[in-house]
């Protein structure tokens, strides 16, 4: 498999993903039959501007389109309100018209700011994801979740604002280090653990050459992942239900990413992966699914090299009580009340509210004490 469309079907605004390796070179095909001025206004970072910048503009030159980009500073710490701000003024100052199109090139962060920042512009101008990580790739980019973090938690200010188009040039992820690449995988991994026991089975055989540079491989795993997503994304666009389950991992992910201030001490797919081995150990230890599936899952994640445990991150956190607390910000309460995505098994997850509180507050206390 060297190319593959995945399409998202929602009424007025449905859009395709395009996978390939070299699709930045075509990136002028795509975006000129898009129609509004020939001028592209881009929004990166300085990482990646200066990886693929001129590669980009190159491509969109070709097709007979000008563009002008603004490079913002790498980090989860960019998703602030100075930078929203910053980029919303820039987009203003060049003019861009509600027909027009802004692109987001870059990873997750992106990927939300930027959109976030369509989203509010001009009361919502469009713009086409072209995501760098395998990270954004396979999940931020795709299903029109867009915003900025808050001192009182993740992703706490947004709106939902679809894509027109996301461009998922798979050659990209070869210049990601191995750290970035296998933060990405967490989140390939998590579609396997929370609704294709058979790509999960794929993927403890073929994860390897994936993460090796097997470019056939990188494009099926990105592909099937982006086809999950899509599928839940269409049943439930906003949050009311099902799409809850693309946050397997993520409540205790986001505690954790908060205990380590959002920094470069755990990146948010070594987060994920991390939450999916407590979210499968909480359900083994409520006898929800066998004790050989929270084993599996970590199996997998050594094999590749990852984080997996609360033990792996490195520096001081506090105490299960305050991992506790930190989790009751997360956008995923209800009612006041935490809601898991737990699992019956491998590609069976769910989501519930009735979880004790003394059961994660022992899985995190046996975590911690693994340190």
């Amino acid at each position: 498999m060297t190319a593959a469309t995945v399409h998202v079907e929602l009424p007025g605004r449905a859009y395709d993903i395009e996978i390939a390796p070299g699709l930045l070179a075509q990136v002028g095909q795509f975006l000129a039959p898009m129609g509004g001025r020939k001028h592209v206004c881009i929004v990166t970072d300085h990482n990646v501007a200066e990886l693929h910048l001129a590669q980009l503009q190159a491509g969109l030159s070709a097709a007979g389109l000008t563009s002008e980009a603004l490079a913002l500073p790498p980090g989860e710490a960019t998703k602030c309100w100075a930078e929203l701000e910053r980029t919303a003024e820039w987009l203003l100052a060049q003019k861009v018209e509600r027909g027009d199109v802004v692109v987001a090139f870059g990873g997750g962060v992106i990927g939300d700011l930027a959109g976030f920042a369509a989203a509010i512009l001009r009361r919502g101008v469009r713009f086409v994801q072209i995501p760098t990580s395998l990270l954004a790739q396979v999940d931020s980019s795709v299903g029109g979740k867009t915003g900025i973090n808050s001192p009182m938690g993740k992703n706490l200010i947004g709106a939902f604002h679809q894509p027109a188009l996301v461009l998922a040039d798979t050659a990209l992820l070869g210049t990601l280090t191995a750290r970035d690449f296998l933060a990405g995988y967490g989140e390939v991994v998590k579609y396997g653990l929370l609704g294709d026991a058979r790509f999960f089975d794929w993927l403890e055989q073929n994860g390897p050459a994936l993460a090796a540079g097997d470019m056939d491989a990188r494009v099926r795993a990105v592909t099937r992942s982006c086809q999950m997503k899509a599928d839940i994304v269409q049943r439930d666009e906003t949050e009311q239900g099902d799409r809850a389950l693309l946050n397997l991992g993520h409540t205790f992910c986001h505690a954790l990413e908060a205990a380590t201030g959002y920094s470069d001490r755990l990146l948010h797919g070594e987060g994920v992966a991390i939450g999916c081995a407590l979210a499968f150990e909480l359900s083994a230890r409520l006898r929800l699914c066998s004790q050989e599936d929270p084993s599996r899952v970590r199996a997998h994640l050594r094999q590749m090299g990852m984080k997996v445990d609360i033990a792996d991150i490195p520096g001081d956190l506090p105490d299960a009580d305050a991992l506790l607390e930190l989790m009751g910000q997360d956008k995923k309460v209800l009612d006041g009340k935490l809601r898991f995505i737990l699992a019956r098994g491998i590609g069976e997850a769910f989501i519930t509210s009735d979880v004790p509180r003394d059961a994660v507050l022992t899985v995190l206390t046996d975590a911690l004490a693994g340190r």
